[in-house]
């Protein structure tokens, strides 16, 4: 038997709590209600904080300090291994402000995609991308405060309870025999996955994240959670916006997934010509003087320079080269975007060779890792076809270890 766990510090927020674990036992579905006060309070939750607390590495006494911050950041690893151990997880939702957003949420992003989580939280009209990174929490702007029922709160909380007991009650079946990919792509670099998806859609089921960040994110949590069989990683645009400071990166962490996993993995260069800022006025002033191109009202494009071509190649050489799976990174001569071609704005073959260069230079090249070029442009059909050549090749091949 599954539950909707119900969670939060009831110390503060017992009542509100409360009244969602019994509107989703009302919809027909069990409901367990988990106190993470981190003062060790008693509470009517049916797991107290202590029995929470207890999964700290260093015990529920590295919870219960006196001083709250150390108290709280220990109590959301006790919660994440709590939560983790668990095997009747239906599904989750936590109530709280800002700080007990970033107690429940690090718990929640750790669960497989497609396990119901929901936030109500008094943060979710903002920037909520540190709290859901690559994971599908909903998070719900809980409007008053959550300290007390009231007409608003009432009907949000009860909103919020509903989704979380439909999502629950009506899990959605999904069938399909094909083996699951990841796949990258941005608007420059569109025809080229679309090509690759039609010829790989009858043997694989594609998924396909826009490399905005967050779509990064995603998919390496697809693969840390062994729900996908490989990659074609086409877009490693994200890549650029962390070494030149744009808006779209993904963090550090790039690729740290697929070294972890050994998971066959295909690369290319797309849309490493450009970062992404915002609209024209929020590009940093210190590249006021470089090419920068309007993409929209809202996105302004910079070409990457050849001493950031090679950061950028250099960057992703290193975590190449921490894969001991199989890893073909394919570069694309004839231009790595829409924007990278003779007469359009982006077009800098010298910046293009830097990184071509640096990738076949600094990546330790073996039997399974390998960087290879191609004459074509990324957009062309030939290249479309070498990726799923080089893809076919190391997929089904036998791996060590496997």
């Amino acid at each position: 038997m599954g539950y909707a766990y119900v969670v939060g510090t009831f110390d503060t927020k017992g009542t509100e709590l409360t009244y969602v674990a019994e509107l989703i036992t009302a919809a027909g579905v069990a409901a367990r209600t988990v106190d993470l006060a981190p003062t060790g309070a008693r509470s009517e939750a049916d797991v107290p904080a202590t029995e929470v607390a207890a999964c700290h590495p260093d015990g529920a006494d590295a919870v219960f300090t006196s001083d709250r911050g150390s108290a709280v950041a220990a109590m959301t690893i006790a919660f994440g291994r709590y939560l983790a151990g668990r095997g009747d997880v239906d599904g989750v939702i936590g109530l709280g402000g800002s700080g007990g957003t970033a107690l429940i949420t690090p718990a929640m992003r750790a669960l497989p995609v497609g396990v119901p989580k929901v936030m109500v939280s008094t943060v979710a009209s903002g920037d909520t991308s540190r709290y859901v990174e690559g994971s599908d929490i909903a998070m719900v702007h809980s409007v008053t405060d959550v300290a007390g029922l009231n007409r608003i709160s009432r009907r949000v909380l009860g909103n919020a309870a509903h989704a979380l007991a439909g999502a629950c009650a009506h899990p959605v079946p999904v069938s399909d025999d094909r083996p699951a990919i990841g796949l990258t792509m941005f608007g420059v670099t569109t025809p080229c996955v679309n090509t690759v998806t039609e010829r790989l859609e009858d043997r694989f089921d594609c998924l396909v994240f826009h490399a905005t960040g967050t779509g990064g994110k995603a998919m390496e949590k697809l693969v840390d959670d062994r729900l996908v069989t490989g990659v074609l990683d086409i877009s490693t645009t994200e890549v650029c916006d962390l070494i030149a400071g744009g808006v779209l990166s993904a963090g550090e962490e790039r690729l740290d997934a697929i070294a972890r996993t050994r998971v066959p993995y295909v690369g290319s260069c797309g849309a490493l010509d450009m970062v992404n800022f915002g609209a024209p006025d929020t590009v940093p002033q210190r590249y006021s003087d470089r090419n920068l191109y309007p993409h929209n009202p809202q996105i302004t494009l910079m070409r990457t320079t050849e001493e950031e071509c090679e950061r950028i190649a250099s960057f992703i050489a290193g975590k190449l080269n921490a894969c001991d799976g199989p890893v073909r990174f394919l570069l694309p001569e004839g231009g790595v975007s829409a924007l990278d071609s003779p007469g359009q704005p982006f077009h800098d073959p010298r910046a293009d060779e830097v990184l071509f260069s640096t990738l076949e230079r600094e990546v330790e090249q073996t039997a399974d890792r390998r960087v290879l070029r191609s004459p074509h442009h990324i957009n062309d059909p030939e290249f479309a076809a070498e990726l799923v050549a080089a893809f076919d090749e190391i997929h089904d091949a036998p791996r060590e270890g496997s």
